[in-house]
C-alpha cells in the first residue's frame, strides 16, 4: 500500500468480553472464539455460544479467509473497500480489505489477515490479497 493513504483509524472500545481479543492483537495474534460444547466458531466475540449457549474458549486463528461479499466506496477522500471475509475457521467478519489495486478484488479470492495499527489502541484486524 506504498501509494494508498491509509484511513485514520481510531483505537477500539474494548469491554470485558472483546478485551482479550484486542490483547491478542497487541501480541499480533488475530483470535476467535469456538464454544467448548458444539464445537462451532464464531465472530464477533461474546461469552456464551451463539448456537446454543455453551461456554467459549479463544483460540488463534490461521488469519485465512474467502471474500464473500464486498463494496468498493469510491466517493471517500481515500477509497477503500468493505467486506464480509468468511474466515478459514468458519464465521463471516465485517472489514476492510487493504491493497493498492482496489478494483482487482473479486468475490471468492483468498485474503490473509493484517494487523493494522490504531490512534493510541491495540491493532484492529483488516484483510490483504493472500
Amino acid at each position: 500500500m506504498a501509494d494508498r493513504k491509509i484511513p485514520f483509524i481510531g483505537a477500539p472500545e474494548t469491554n470485558p468480553e472483546t478485551k482479550p481479543f484486542f490483547d491478542g492483537t497487541a501480541a499480533g495474534k488475530f483470535l476467535i472464539r469456538r464454544c467448548t460444547a458444539c464445537k462451532k466458531a464464531h465472530w464477533y466475540p461474546r461469552s456464551l455460544c451463539p448456537f446454543c449457549f455453551g461456554d467459549c474458549a479463544w483460540e488463534e486463528a490461521s488469519g485465512d479467509g474467502t471474500i464473500y461479499s464486498m463494496s468498493v466506496m469510491k466517493r471517500a477522500e481515500t477509497p477503500y473497500a468493505i467486506a464480509y471475509v468468511q474466515l478459514a475457521e468458519g464465521p463471516s467478519m465485517l472489514t476492510n480489505i487493504f491493497t493498492d489495486n482496489l478494483d482487482s478484488l473479486k468475490i471468492g479470492q483468498k485474503v490473509k489477515v493484517k494487523l493494522v495499527p490504531t490512534e493510541g489502541g491495540p491493532p484492529l484486524p483488516v484483510f490483504t490479497p493472500a
